[in-house]
């Protein structure tokens, strides 16, 4: 499994942000949650547009400033400098999650720790370490209309002093095994593998990344995968 999960030299972030901006539509009003779902808004299909909504108070963020002419007072929930397009806003925090929880936000992308067959979520904290709180993450899972997880598809666990590989941890699972931030709320999981739905008879593979086979990604996947007739390849960039 390790050797299949270095087969794509490309970087994995740019293939999964990649294949989540296909699943945005023109007009969609959409939030991108820290790290690398923040990706996704920089590849969007030529002909979409979508509004982003930051759950810290903003709606209509628009790209990273150039440099020297950045504004402290616009930034994204992860405190990351944002610009902001014309006609967006600012508002207060109630506001922001009374938008969320009213069920206005069309998509959500997340990263996530754990996921599992049943659309199961763990993705704000590791027993024993730090944490720095759940954030917007419990309310957009349950208050967006489409919850899409981009994820690498294992976790690479290295020997600090060697640098070494120890361990390669899958992160979908039959059962997730952290604390949970929602039940049941994943609809799309994306990985630089491949691209799987949550259904109610489990989790199917829809598009496996050229680079990959299925037996690849079910080797790298401990919850159990249907394999349906008409399985795709995934899109990725070149």
């Amino acid at each position: 499994m390790a050797d299949s999960i270095k087969k794509d030299t490309r970087d994995p972030k740019t293939i999964i942000a990649t294949r989540a901006a296909l699943e945005m539509k023109d007009g969609d009003v959409v939030n991108l949650g820290i790290g690398l779902p923040v990706l996704v808004g920089n590849h969007l299909p030529e002909g979409v547009e979508i509004v982003l909504q930051s759950e810290n108070g903003m709606m209509g963020l628009g790209p990273a400033p150039e440099k020297g002419k950045e504004d402290v007072d616009y930034t994204n929930a992860g405190g990351g400098l944002v610009t902001i397009l014309p006609m967006g806003c600012c508002f207060d925090s109630a506001t922001s999650f009374g938008f969320i929880r009213g069920g206005h936000v069309d998509a959500t992308v997340l990263g996530a720790m754990e996921v599992d067959a049943h659309g199961n979520i763990a993705n704000w904290v590791v027993p024993g370490k730090m944490v720095a709180g759940m954030g917007g993450a419990m309310d957009l899972v349950v208050g967006a209309k489409k919850v899409i997880v981009g994820m690498l598809h294992t976790q690479v666990v290295k020997d600090k002093a060697t640098g070494e590989v120890k361990r390669i941890d899958k992160k979908i699972l039959p059962e997730c095994t952290l604390p949970l931030t929602a039940v049941g709320v994943v609809n799309l999981i994306i990985t630089e593998m491949a691209v799987i739905e949550v259904r109610p008879e489990g989790l199917v593979l829809t598009e496996v990344h050229p680079d990959y086979t299925a037996e690849d990604v079910i080797a790298a996947t401990e919850a159990e995968l249907i394999i349906p007739p008409d399985l795709k390849e995934m899109p990725v960039p070149a």
